[in-house]
C-alpha cells in the first residue's frame, strides 16, 4: 500500500486525527518556548550540524578511532553490514551468555533491523522497557514515531491493553495508575533480565563510550542489573571529542519535546568488573546514503522527532502511515534509499512547506531533500501509473499553447455552469475534499492583457 492509501485508514477517524494533530503541535509549541530561551539557539543548531559535516566527512577515521578506544576499555565492538547481520551478531551474544531472556531500552536501530520478531523466532524472550515501547509491543504494533512511539494512541486504548495484557481493572484509564501498573510490571523484567540492549543516541570517538539520553532511567537499569550489555548503533551517531556532546544535549531535549535537557544523560565506557560489554556498529545503507551528495546530510540526524511534530502532513496522517521505522519527513529522505520502490510514495507526503527544514537542530535541509528523490523516483519510472499519465497529458497541454487556451475556457464555462456535486466529486477531484474551488474568473488572463494592449 501506498502512503496516501495507508494514510486514508487513519483519517477515517476524523476525531482521532484532530487529536492526534492537536497533540502533536502541542509539542512542537513546547519546542518553540524551549528555544526562545536560549538566545545562542541558531548558534549552536550552526555549530552542531557543522560538527556533524567534519564528522561525515572522515567518518572513517573517528570509526577506527571508536574502536581502538572502545577495544582499549574493554568492550568488544562487532561491524555488521546490514540488518541480518546485525541480528545474528546479537542472537550469536545472546547465546554465548545462556540467555533466553532480555530487557531493551529504546533503540530505534533495532526496530529498523527488525531485532525483536528475529529474536522471538529464535526463542528468546524480548521485553521493551521504554513505556511507550511496551505499549506498542504489547499491541504488537510499530512506533509511530521517533520520541513517542505510542502517540497514536489514547489513554483509553492504553487502558485497554493493559486490562487485556496486565490485568489492570477493566476501564481504567488514569494515566497516573496506568504508569504504576507498568512499572510493577516492568520491574519484574528487569530483576531476570539476563541480557540488556540499548540504542546509542551518541559515540564519542575520542574515549570510545557512547551516550545514551532517556527521561525514565530504564536503559540504566537493565544495564546494571544484566550481566551482558550489548548497545547497538549505527555508525552516523559518532561525534569526535566529549566536548563537543554538550552541543547536541542543548539541542537534542529541547527539540524533542520541549525539555532543558534528557532526565538520564547515562555514559557506557566500560564493563563493570565480570561483565561484558558489546558495541555492535551497523552500516545498513548509510554508506550509500554517505555517497550520495544530495542526501549525505540526512545521516546527520539526532532522532529527535521535532520534524514530525511540525509537519502538517505526519501530523494528520500518522506514523504508520509511513510503513517504515523512521516516519515523517526525515523518513521520507532515509526510505527510497533502503527500498526505493516500495517506499517511492513517500517523498510526495509533503507540501515541502519547509517546516521540517527550520526546525531541524542539525540544519538538514529535509524539505530539499524530498524534491530531489521526487526527481529520482520519477528518473528512475517509480512513479504510479496514473501519475505517469497524468504528467504526460499535463505535459502535452502545457508544449501546446492553443491546447492550453481551449482547455483553460472549457473549464471557465464548466465552473460556473456544472452542478456543484459533479465538480466536487471526490472520485473525479479529491482536491476538493476539504476545499472550496474558487469561482471561475470571466476571461483568462491572456485575454484580459490583450485588451489591455489594444487600449
Amino acid at each position: 500500500m501506498s502512503h496516501p492509501q495507508r494514510a486514508a485508514a487513519f483519517t477515517s477517524d476524523a476525531e482521532r486525527t484532530t487529536w492526534h494533530d492537536e497533540t502533536l503541535w502541542f509539542v512542537r509549541q513546547k519546542r518553540d518556548k524551549a528555544v526562545y530561551g536560549i538566545p545562542e539557539f541558531q548558534q549552536l543548531r550552526q555549530l552542531a550540524s557543522d560538527i556533524k559535516e567534519h564528522t561525515l566527512s572522515r567518518l572513517d577515521e573517528y570509526l577506527e578511532q571508536f574502536e581502538q578506544n572502545a577495544r582499549a576499555n574493554g568492550v568488544t565492538v562487532h561491524w555488521a553490514a546490514d540488518a541480518e547481520e546485525h541480528n545474528r551478531i546479537v542472537l550469536d551474544l545472546i547465546r554465548k551468555a545462556g540467555a533466553t531472556s532480555l530487557v531493551k531500552s529504546k533503540s530505534m536501530l533495532t526496530e529498523e533491523c527488525h531485532l525483536n520478531p528475529y529474536l522471538v523466532k529464535n526463542g528468546i524472550a524480548v521485553v521493551d522497557t521504554d513505556l511507550g515501547e511496551r505499549i506498542v509491543q504489547l499491541r504488537e504494533e510499530a512506533p509511530s514515531h521517533l520520541v513517542l512511539p505510542a502517540i497514536h494512541l489514547k489513554k483509553e486504548d492504553v487502558g485497554e491493553t493493559f486490562h487485556l495484557h496486565l490485568g489492570t481493572p477493566k476501564g481504567e484509564k488514569d494515566p497516573q495508575a496506568l504508569t504504576e501498573a507498568a512499572r510493577l510490571h516492568l520491574r519484574e523484567k528487569f530483576l531476570i533480565g539476563e541480557v540488556a540492549i540499548t540504542g546509542v543516541n551518541f559515540a564519542v570517538a575520542e574515549t570510545g563510550a557512547v551516550v545514551v539520553c532517556t527521561n525514565e532511567g530504564n536503559a540504566d537499569l537493565g544495564v546494571n542489573l544484566a550481566r551482558v550489555h550489548i548497545a547497538c548503533m549505527g555508525m552516523e551517531k559518532l561525534i569526535p571529542r566529549t566536548a563537543d556532546l554538550g552541543v547536541f544535549t542543548r539541542l537534542l531535549a529541547r527539540s524533542a519535546t520541549g525539555q532543558p535537557v534528557t532526565t538520564y544523560t547515562s555514559h557506557f565506557a566500560r564493563p563493570a568488573e565480570g561483565r561484558e560489554m558489546h558495541i555492535v556498529i551497523v552500516d545498513n545503507g548509510r554508506t550509500r546514503q554517505l555517497g550520495r551528495p544530495d542526501f549525505r546530510a540526512s545521516l546527520k540526524c539526532i532522532r529527535c522527532g521535532a520534524c514530525m511534530n511540525t509537519c502538517p502532513v505526519y501530523r494528520r496522517s500518522g506514523g504508520h502511515s509511513y510503513d517504515f521505522t523512521v516516519p515523517g519527513p526525515i523518513g521520507a529522505i532515509l526510505s527510497p534509499n533502503i527500498d526505493m520502490r516500495q517506499h517511492s510514495s513517500l517523498p510526495f507526503a509533503s507540501t515541502l512547506c519547509g517546516s521540517c527544514t527550520d526546525v531541524c537542530p542539525v540544519k538538514i535541509d529535509i524539505h530539499a531533500q524530498l524534491y530531489k528523490w521526487r526527481q529520482i523516483i520519477a528518473q528512475e519510472g517509480e512513479l504510479p501509473a496514473a501519475k505517469k499519465l497524468g504528467m504526460k497529458l499535463l505535459s502535452s497541454v502545457l508544449a501546446r499553447p492553443g491546447i492550453y487556451r481551449f482547455g483553460g475556457k472549457v473549464a471557465r464555462e464548466g465552473l460556473r455552469f456544472l452542478p456543484h456535486g459533479l465538480t466536487h466529486a471526490a472520485a473525479f477531484n479529491p482536491w476538493a475534499k476539504a476545499r472550496e474551488l474558487p469561482e471561475p474568473p470571466k476571461q483568462s488572463f491572456r485575454d484580459w492583457y490583450a485588451q489591455q494592449v489594444v487600449k
